[in-house]
């Protein structure tokens, strides 16, 4: 029977700790989600969320089936590097490294703006760095989520949503709703394609002063021409202005049309009491057909699912059972939650305001049902559990970074720990940066953040889809306790790909954002992939200039060779259990197409050593000379395969687990992966 506690001698996680971990996570998203699919979608953002609760029915068993063949950390990342090449994996790492990043800026971001609610005139760009900050400090000092804290917040924000639904009931019981005339089937469907409390430079929204009076604004319509910077924008765009003016005023609502594609733009004012204004917002509605509004509602719905692959990246902490009962919680909370929510929202605003109040709807929402109060219960929530998701974030990262590293994906320096503290503290300062950088690339803005952090977190998906064919096709005899139908394979893959390509064509801006990362990324993880090669074919250069500068390339050509030489030094084990030289054979292959090393000790263990057939011997010997870049070293062990001797057998030799390789073993394996430690599965 599997232990109760995790290696480290922890208890492990049961049922409520691990759904509140990854439940903070997908929880939160309902903070923002219904603002951004009711933009893209409008009255449609309902459907839009009930269909990304359908697809994501369908990766509660593509999930399930993975983990429960390969219960380890590491989620997309540890699916294909059991079931592919690293380089292969790798690229899942990098997308997820991307998918942390953005997190934590989206959610430090968003609770930001909910304590904006309540405190006009903060600095939020500055208060994000500051609170990206604070925890870059908790994690050095070696400070990490805790699971009665995660509990204790998750409870609260449950409770928090609870008091706002009942809220709305009775406002909806009590007022005249909106929701019949947002689901008015006679009206265009009206997609909300750039919205903002901000205005709109060249090239980036800058913060609109508060006591900026719009008299001027006003005038401006009425004359027909457009606020400059609008017309600056609209000109990069290609739109032109026809100068209709005003085409209808709704009390502090004006609405212009421009160009010749039924673009319109809703400007929204406030009235003071000294009888001027503020100008409140922007937004560019465009018609859009049933189908368009509901495909990229569905785009932008998919946001309301982050943090469901957070479970697998934890499974190694939780107890036998819980991780398909995770993902059944936090489809149950998606499922209810994140439609209600919207359907709030369509009760209580009229479907062109909802994206004035995209940063804090929620907060928004409470304060029309029911007053302040509700207000500032809910912008303290949203605070709360959004600081637990960037926590997380930092968590997640440094753990998958640490892996990746010591598989030596990355850098090495990155595992020197803090001598105080004894955390990884330059992992943790280089996402720090990395989030401040995508924070102020993006300048914050909501539709940004999402569009990054929605492209990787869906890649993701698709290349979990994807472990979890490969785990079908090759790696048929490793045991399970579900599997996914191919039908839910297929059509749950299918979609989350086309919400990929969906956010990519329709905010082609954002895409490039997600470019700009991640191939920088990638390309660091390539070329230690790739290194020695790299080196070699530097070292070729060195030697064959070395003929008229030899003095000065001399020292550079023995500095490149002993470099080569200690790469290469790192021993690898494969455990073999029969004579097959077909396995002894594609085990030599994968690893020198995709470690960076010569060195491999092929290890066979047996209670009787006797018993163990000279033949295999014999095949190593035709592999040595078959493959003469690899040098093969035979053990014969004594004794019984398990976690115990992986165990002692990496601390004698001083190899690490993940460097240590296995075959898929069947149902009649008393061990699952997890307990071996980290032993990777290559044939």
């Amino acid at each position: 029977m599997a232990s109760s506690e995790s290696p480290g001698g922890r208890k492990k996680l049961g049922q409520l700790a691990a759904t509140a971990i990854c439940g903070n996570d997908i929880t939160s998203s309902c903070l923002y989600v219904s603002a951004l699919a009711t933009m893209a979608a409008a009255h449609l953002s309902v459907f839009s969320l009930l269909i990304v609760a359908a697809v994501l029915f369908l990766f509660r068993k593509i999930y399930a089936e993975v983990v429960g063949a390969l219960p380890l950390n590491g989620g997309a990342y540890n699916a294909l590097l059991n079931t592919t090449s690293k380089s292969r994996a790798s690229v899942a790492a990098c997308l997820t490294l991307l998918s942390y990043m953005a997190t934590a800026v989206i959610s430090a971001i968003e609770a930001v703006h909910y304590v904006g609610s309540l405190w006009d005139g903060l600095p939020q760009i500055a208060v994000t760095i500051g609170l990206l900050a604070v925890f870059m400090m908790l994690m050095i000092v070696g400070i990490t989520e805790s699971a009665k804290v995660a509990i204790g917040i998750f409870i609260t924000h449950l409770i928090t949503l609870a008091v706002l639904l009942i809220a709305g009931l009775v406002w909806f019981l009590t007022h005249d709703a909106h929701l019949a005339d947002n689901f008015d089937l006679q009206a265009p469907i009206q997609r909300q394609m750039i919205i903002s409390g901000k205005m709109l430079d060249s090239n980036a929204r800058t913060t609109v002063q508060k006591n900026e009076v719009i008299s001027d604004v006003e005038m401006q319509l009425g004359n027909g021409t457009l606020p400059e910077s609008l017309e600056v924008y609209f000109e990069e765009k290609g739109v032109e202005w026809e100068g209709e003016g005003v085409t209808r005023v709704e009390g502090d609502r004006h609405r212009f049309r421009i160009g010749t594609g039924g673009l319109e733009v809703l400007v929204q004012a406030e009235s003071t009491e000294a009888g001027g204004g503020r100008e409140r917002g922007l937004a560019v509605l465009t018609e859009s057909s049933l189908m368009v509004a509901l495909f990229f509602g569905f785009c932008a719905a998919m946001l309301g699912i982050s943090g469901f692959e957070s479970s697998a990246n934890f499974v190694e902490e939780q107890q036998p059972g819980v991780f398909p009962k995770t993902l059944r919680n936090m489809w149950i909370a998606v499922s209810i939650l994140n439609p209600a929510m919207a359907l709030l929202t369509l009760s209580v605003l009229p479907v062109d305001e909802v994206g004035f109040h995209k940063d804090h709807l929620l907060s928004h929402l409470g304060f029309l049902t029911a007053g302040g109060w509700l207000k500032f219960l809910i912008s303290i929530d949203a605070a709360l559990v959004l600081s637990g998701a960037v926590l997380t974030s930092y968590v997640g990262v440094t753990g998958l970074v640490h892996r990746m590293t010591l598989d030596r994906c990355l850098p090495q320096f990155l595992l020197k720990k803090n001598k105080r503290f004894g955390t990884t503290h330059r992992i943790v300062i280089a996402f720090f940066l990395l989030a401040v950088s995508v924070l102020l690339v993006t300048g914050g803005a909501l539709e940004a953040l999402a569009g990054v952090y929605t492209l990787s977190f869906l890649a993701v998906m698709v290349l979990f889809a994807v472990g979890n064919i490969l785990l079908k096709v090759r790696r048929q005899r490793l045991p399970r306790p579900e599997r996914a139908p191919w039908v839910f394979v297929v059509i749950g893959t299918t979609a989350v790909a086309a919400a990929a390509v969906g956010i990519a064509i329709d905010q082609p801006k954002y895409f490039m954002v997600f470019l700009y990362y991640f191939i920088p990324a990638l390309a660091v993880v390539m070329i230690m992939l790739w290194r020695v090669g790299l080196l070699k074919s530097v070292l070729g250069i060195v030697q064959y200039h070395s003929r008229w500068v030899l003095q000065f390339f001399g020292g550079i050509s023995k500095a490149i060779e002993r470099k080569i030489d200690q790469i290469n030094s790192q021993q690898v084990v494969f455990f073999t259990r029969g004579d097959m030289v077909d396995n002894l054979r594609r085990a030599v292959e994968y690893v020198r197409d995709n470690e960076q090393t010569k060195r491999i000790k092929v290890v066979t263990v047996a209670e009787d050593i006797s018993t163990i057939s000279d033949k295999i011997e014999h095949d190593l010997k035709v592999l040595d000379e078959a493959y003469p870049e690899i040098d093969l070293e035979f053990v014969k062990l004594e004794g019984t395969f398990s976690p115990a001797l992986i165990d002692r057998l990496s601390t004698e030799w001083k190899i690490p687990k993940n460097l240590m390789f296995i075959g898929s073993h069947g149902e009649k394996f008393k061990y699952d992966q997890a307990s071996l430690g980290g032993v990777r599965l290559i044939i």
